[in-house]
């Protein structure tokens, strides 16, 4: 009788995630497009194209790096990650939200919840080959123009 299946279960999850979502979360990625993003994650961790944190995402912003950044929309307290919008609209680098920061964790390779991460095309060190580099700017281009369309319907 206590038991509850386990789609009542992800029903549950899900809705409980989109009621701890910040009030600033704007522009909020919709399934679609939370799903490319979280790919584009996973992709640019293998290759060593990410940043994650708001120190490391502040600083490769502040130092003219350009990329995507995504941004979770449960974060408390919400005083964290406020002026990383406001960097990114200054730099010209679109940023999108998504619902949980357990998820771009888990995307991002690690186990820690993150606040938010910056996808780039170039990784911090070295080089990618003409391949690799060619299939993660492929999946960035079409990420970024989804993020900069929907920034836009916000506006």
């Amino acid at each position: 009788m206590g038991s509850d299946t386990e789609a009542e279960k992800s029903i549950q999850k899900e809705k409980k995630k989109v009621i701890s979502l910040a009030p600033i979360a704007k522009p909020l990625a919709g399934k679609k497009l939370q799903k490319r993003t979280f790919k584009l994650i996973q992709k640019a961790a293998g290759k060593k194209c990410l940043k994650r944190g708001v120190k490391e995402v502040v600083k490769s912003i502040r130092r003219g790096q350009k990329g995507i950044c995504v941004i979770a929309g449960n974060i408390s307290p919400i005083d964290v990650i406020t002026h990383v919008p406001i960097l990114c609209e200054e730099a010209g680098i679109p940023y999108v939200y998504v619902p949980s920061k357990e998820d771009l964790a888990q995307a991002g390779a690690t186990k820690r919840p993150t606040c938010c991460v910056l996808v780039m095309l170039k990784p911090a060190k070295g080089e990618l080959s003409a391949e690799d580099l060619q299939k993660l700017k492929s999946d960035y281009e079409q990420v970024a123009d989804d993020v900069k369309e929907l920034s836009t319907s916000v506006i």
